[in-house]
């Protein structure tokens, strides 16, 4: 499997070229932020359906924090609560490419 981290530091402006060379050689696009929905992701998507990116196989998943309250905590206690650790992240893979027993197993 051929995974690439891309650190995108800035909503705006979006780099077009990265996000059109990653739709073009990924079978998933993952976007993850610590922000709510209508954020960085929201701009990416609607970059790739203008963009006719997404009228292929790609799959797009975008991860951010949950409509909820969450307690107040270290960093990494927020972002587990959130569903927003690398575990989540990759068990949100895996339940992309149909693994879903694996992805049961990356987050025990």
């Amino acid at each position: 499997m051929h995974v690439t981290v891309a650190d995108a530091r800035f909503c705006k402006p979006l780099d077009h070229s990265l996000i059109r060379s990653l739709a073009k050689s990924h079978e998933i696009l993952i976007t993850v932020e610590e922000g709510s929905i209508g954020g960085f992701g929201s701009h990416v998507v609607q970059f790739m359906a203008l963009d006719g990116l997404l009228d292929g196989k790609l799959k797009w998943r975008p991860m951010v924090l949950p409509d909820c309250y969450i307690d107040h905590g270290s960093p990494a206690d927020q972002l587990s609560q959130a569903g927003l650790t690398p575990s989540h992240i990759a068990a949100t893979v895996l339940n992309m490419l149909g693994q879903t027993r694996e992805a049961l197993e990356v987050m025990s």
